[in-house]
């Protein structure tokens, strides 16, 4: 990522994870952690791009791939919150045989899967 609080607000404000832990290292280095609410085991450290080779795959650092998945007990609830508050999703939501799914972008531009498995 390229800053750490237009990533916290797109976290936090956008996507609807919760703040878990903001520390400040120094040298204007931070710990972040966010994660989905009420979510004990998954967490995501948000670290910022150090360097022109970690700035380079800042939005690819799966190489366009769905790299993360974000599972929901609600498909249409948390769909419809998200495209609200401005998250671009891809493609309508589809019904596969795993479950109903839809692919979204973060800020930076990483692939996620929206997903409420069977």
């Amino acid at each position: 990522m390229r800053d750490y609080d237009e990533a916290i607000a797109f976290y936090v404000d956008v996507v609807g994870f919760e703040l878990v832990e903001d520390t400040h290292l120094g040298d204007g280095k931070r710990w972040v952690i966010v994660r989905p609410r009420g979510a004990l085991e998954t967490s995501l450290l948000l670290a910022r791009a150090v360097g022109v080779a970690q700035e380079q795959r800042v939005g690819d650092q799966t190489g366009g791939r769905v790299g993360m998945f974000l599972n929901t007990d609600d498909f249409d609830r948390d769909y419809e919150r998200m495209k609200a508050a401005g998250v671009t999703f891809e493609q309508a939501p589809r019904r596969e045989t795993y479950g109903k799914v839809a692919v979204f972008r973060d800020l930076y531009g990483n692939r996620w899967d929206l997903i409420q498995p069977v």
